[in-house]
């Protein structure tokens, strides 16, 4: 399996990255309208979202709404308003799906997410391809996403989580983006001390204000906008260093990085306040009588919010800390529906069950780990050649997504919030990989024999065919294990002895 080849472009180019999208939709869209019930927390932002359509605000429902809801009956909402703890702009996505097909079906109500999760396969092709230069490794880091039992689930259930990984990878693609530009125009003012202050750097506003919109989403959003600031004054102080200028660092840091702040944080502000505009143009909202300025009625909003979110210790079955998410030991069971024996037949058995969990692909998700310490190795010996900035810049996404949540470990999390770190895994999967199966060149000592050169050459083919077959073993149980876990993340109902098949571990019961 010659992972790092296929680098050119051609058909393939634009072969490979469609046929990824139609796979990912097929999986994500067809039968979306099932179960038609509101599956675990789509009971809030499904009819969050129908209210703000009709309030500007989310409304409150009575106890037993869902019921009619699902029925049709899907104004049963007061005008009094309800207290949520998460910005709008998920909901607001949820809603415009519910205005284009209705709120008949669970299609109008997760359309969004699953297009959404659609169109996040083809964005992490592009960065896996723009890191790695190859369009097999972005068509393995793509292809292992389409499938994956995890994006699958956030695609086929009204979360927010979903919206937050699209928009959080998105400015990671924007990131890149803005270093193809900027990284040349340093270079050409090399001579100079401390090197150039940049103005002109408009994929910088455009990661900003997609990070404004994934904390329009889900607050957690900010420590992605955290992250990615810190991570541009890095790219810059590396490419002044490139290009030959004194104190690079201290030039990013002093010079560079002020300009960068007004240019990535003052557009995610706008497009965050933006996003609350239902909230601030209509009187009816939680908290918007609190004072006559709506700006400060806000920021009181927000005070409560922040409150609730830092004292969130309740119990919940499926809570499951950050330190436990690498070891897959808890997913989140989202629904569940077990007949009575004997009144549904599913292929060779009428016991049947039916679930939608977060369950990744297994296969992937412990081989995406195995490959982050294999990065973090190769990165800490100064290896990995022109693969290195892609394992530093993959290594980058995953602390951005994945350490924050560290912090607050007392706090009642899930492990569905993975997610978010599921493209940056996925991408270290194809982009160790692609440094396992690169061709080898023999190691010859000086003065070797004739005899010692062949043998050494045989030695360097043999390990890289080794590699190759690994990699090519490991992708095909990938996909088998992707297809296995299929029934996990969609709902259908299978056989009761199929399901226990596939509970590796006691926490996944």
């Amino acid at each position: 399996m010659r992972i790092a080849r296929l680098t050119g472009a051609g058909t393939a180019a634009w072969l490979v990255p469609v046929a990824l999208t139609v796979l990912a939709g097929l999986l994500r869209f067809v039968g979306l309208w099932h179960p038609h019930q509101l599956v675990f927390d789509e009971t809030y932002y499904v009819k969050d979202a129908w209210t703000l359509l009709h309030l500007g605000y989310e409304g409150t429902w009575p106890e037993d709404a869902n019921e009619p809801f699902v029925a049709g009956d899907t104004d049963v909402y007061g005008t009094d308003p309800a207290y949520v703890v998460h910005p709008p702009l998920g909901k607001w996505l949820i809603a415009i799906g519910m205005l284009l097909f209705g709120a008949d079906s669970g299609f109008g109500w997760r359309f969004s997410a699953a297009l959404f999760g659609t169109l996040l396969v083809p964005l992490v092709y592009a960065i896996a391809r723009k890191l790695s230069g190859s369009i097999a490794v972005g068509a393995v880091a793509g292809g292992l996403l389409a499938i994956d039992g995890l994006a699958i689930a956030l695609s086929r259930v009204s979360l927010l989580d979903g919206f937050l990984t699209f928009f959080v990878t998105l400015a990671f693609w924007f990131l890149l983006k803005d270093r193809d530009r900027t990284g040349p125009a340093i270079l050409r003012a090399g001579g100079e001390a401390t090197g150039p202050v940049l103005w002109s750097r408009p994929w910088v506003i455009a990661a900003g204000a997609s990070l404004g919109a994934a904390t329009a989403v889900k607050w957690s959003g900010l420590y992605a906008l955290a992250g990615v600031g810190v991570l541009l004054v890095v790219l810059d102080a590396i490419a002044r260093r490139r290009a030959g200028i004194a104190a690079p660092f201290s030039a990013a840091i002093l010079r560079q990085a002020p300009v960068a702040f007004l240019q990535l944080v003052p557009v995610a502000a706008l497009v965050y306040l933006v996003s609350w505009t239902g909230w601030l143009v209509t009187p009816g909202g939680y908290d918007r009588a609190s004072d006559p300025n709506p700006l400060i009625a806000l920021w009181n909003y927000h005070s409560s919010m922040y409150g609730f979110h830092v004292g969130l210790t309740s119990a919940h079955p499926y809570a499951s800390p950050a330190w436990q998410w690498p070891l897959l030991l808890r997913p989140t069971a989202m629904w569940l529906a077990r007949p009575d024996a004997g009144t549904e037949w599913c292929g060779w058995s009428d016991d049947c069950i039916a679930v939608i969990g977060s369950h990744p692909n297994p296969v992937t998700w412990y081989g995406a780990w195995a490959a982050v310490i294999l990065l973090v190795v190769l990165l800490a010996r100064g290896r990995g050649g022109p693969l290195r900035l892609g394992f530093a810049l993959t290594l980058s996404g995953l602390v951005i997504t994945y350490v924050p949540w560290l912090l607050y470990p007392t706090r009642t999390i899930f492990q569905f919030y993975t997610v978010t770190m599921l493209p940056f895994l996925v991408i270290a999967v194809a982009l160790a990989l692609a440094w396992l199966t690169r061709p080898r060149d023999p190691v010859i000592l000086p003065g070797a024999t004739h005899g010692e050169i062949q043998y050494a050459e045989r030695y360097a083919a043999t390990q890289t065919r080794a590699w190759r077959l690994f990699a090519t073993v490991f992708l095909a149980v990938a996909v088998l294990a992707g297809i296995f876990f299929l029934p996990l993340s969609t709902g259908f109902l299978t056989p009761y002895g199929f399901w226990w098949m596939h509970m590796w571990l006691p926490g996944w019961v």
